[in-house]
């Protein structure tokens, strides 16, 4: 049914407490009886500017356009300006951006690349549709409520193989159905891995994406890699249908990030294992099913042991800044018996498994933590050119647009060197991304998280007051500001990083150079 077209000068007669209209990107919304009950209170809609008025650019400057698309307001709409349409339209699920800078430059019209490839672009598509659609309200709801991500969001993602791609290319996914046939599983590559790992963070919720199998992520491969057969096979098929979550447990509040400073202690006995020890900041450890845990054993070696939920095992929830939906745990194995088919490689070897993993971990998060960033770009650019501050757009002022200039070359210098390393993993052997991309892989991710936090700084000012308020247009900037120190820590802190790819760097300086 057509809506009821009316002129401005109709709408200017219901200017007043219990008459009440306003125009809104060509749309009539009748406010009277809502108008007492609006959280700015009644003097903000009675302004002589809203009041009967055509509103649109006082809405946007104070409300994003989310808000007009929730049902309880949608009831207002009375009808639309004869003569006028629409100007602002949402981006729908699955679309791209229009926004400069919003998407990688692989994604902007116009622009050509060396790396990615049609079936790329179609899974990107795909996959972004599914965030959008699947994780982005559950993500939402669960960083709020802080509850653990919902079972059902793991159960389609194991019907579209996503469980199984979050680990990169390999043997794993032989024999998969991955995104209802969209790419083979001998097709996948880390390119894949990197637009999932990007199209993730568009949900705007770091707790939930951690909470959302990113102890798997760590606490999976080493299972994978070192397992013996039967226990490989059984806990990869549980957590990749959807039924079941990993953790990695290595740190310990004594160790931190010296992994062979370790005091959890493996106590041989006959048939396997005795554990006693503890563990802290464990994602997903609130409700993980199996931990992949490092222990010291009798003779002082190093020794990874899977270790199953079961009575001895106490996880308690760590209160952090970002959301308990992350299931950040407080780990204690008291006297936990584990038989010796747990055993991840060889005894007293454990250092080599907790470490395999360590360089695709790393690349992973900087995959995440880039598009996050690019988001916050995204979100900044449209706030400076919709703001007005002394009648002006928001991007007249030569200081704004210096510090955009800055989040644009930071986002744009992490993503290229990011696509760089990953081309070098797409044709590298394992022991020769180990031997090679180590050291970069570490600068990599520290340049990233330290450029991240740069432009959290840089956005909270573009939005003044907004960019600390958990609520309203500057609801994801707080979020960004507030969660995007856990890049920087998790994986390995920055100086350590930073450390380690210098020291990788000096161990291959050639011998016959001076200055």
């Amino acid at each position: 049914m057509s809506q009821k077209q009316y002129t401005l000068e109709e709408v200017s007669r219901h200017n007043k407490e219990g008459d009440l209209w306003v125009v809104v990107d060509s749309k009539v919304y009748d406010l009277s009886k809502f108008a007492g009950m609006h959280p700015g209170g009644l003097s903000v809609l009675l302004d002589e500017e809203i009041a009967g008025k055509d509103a649109t650019e006082a809405f946007f400057g104070l409300h994003r356009y989310e808000v007009l698309q929730r049902p309880q307001y949608k009831r207002f709409v009375i009808g639309s300006i004869a003569g006028q349409v629409e100007q602002i339209h949402p981006r729908l699920p699955g679309e791209l951006s229009k926004v400069p800078y919003a998407e990688a430059t692989w994604l902007t019209p116009g622009y050509y690349n060396p790396y990615y490839t049609e079936n790329h672009l179609k899974f990107q598509l795909a996959y972004r549709k599914f965030v959008e659609d699947v994780l982005v309200p559950e993500g939402q709801a669960r960083e709020e409520d802080g509850k653990r991500p919902s079972p059902s969001v793991f159960l389609e993602m194991a019907k579209l193989g996503i469980i199984a791609m979050r680990l990169g290319p390999g043997p794993h996914l032989k024999g998969r159905t991955l995104m209802n046939g969209l790419v083979k599983p001998e097709e996948f590559d880390y390119f894949h891995e990197l637009i999932m790992g990007q199209e993730m963070s568009r949900a705007h919720a770091r707790g939930y994406n951690d909470g959302l199998g990113g102890g798997t992520y760590i606490g999976l491969p080493p299972i994978i890699n070192f397992g013996k057969p039967a226990l490989r096979d059984k806990i990869v098929e549980e957590v990749f249908a959807g039924k079941k979550l990993c953790a990695l447990a290595i740190t310990e509040a004594f160790a931190g990030s010296d992994v062979a400073g370790l005091k959890c202690h493996a106590k041989k006995v006959p048939g396997g294992y005795r554990v006693t020890g503890t563990y802290k900041w464990i994602t997903n450890g609130t409700f993980a099913d199996y931990f992949t845990v490092g222990c010291r054993n009798d003779q002082g070696g190093l020794t990874v042991l899977v270790i199953e939920r079961q009575p001895g095992v106490e996880t308690k929830s760590i209160k952090t800044p970002y959301s308990t939906t992350a299931g950040t745990a407080y780990i204690t194995f008291e006297d936990v018996f584990v038989p010796d088919e747990n055993l991840l490689g060889q005894e007293s070897k454990g250092l080599q498994v907790i470490l395999s993993n360590f360089n695709h971990e790393r690349w992973g998060m900087t995959t995440a933590s880039v598009s996050a960033q690019r988001m916050i770009v995204e979100e900044c650019l449209k706030w400076v050119n919709q703001r007005k501050v002394f009648g002006k757009p928001l991007h007249s002022q030569a200081v704004i647009r210096s510090k955009l200039a800055a989040m644009i070359s930071r986002v744009e210098s992490a993503q290229n060197w990011l696509e760089s390393i990953t081309y070098q993993m797409n044709h590298m052997k394992y022991k020769e991304q180990a031997e090679y991309l180590a050291g970069p892989i570490a600068l990599l991710k520290k340049y990233a998280t330290e450029t991240a936090q740069e432009t959290a700084r840089d956005a909270v000012q573009i939005f003044g007051g907004r960019g600390i308020t958990k609520s309203g247009m500057g609801r994801h900037i707080e979020h960004y500001h507030r969660t995007v120190p856990f890049d920087a820590v998790l994986g390995g802190a920055e100086d350590v990083l930073g450390d380690l790819g210098v020291r990788q760097a000096l161990r291959k300086m050639p011998k016959d150079v001076r200055l």
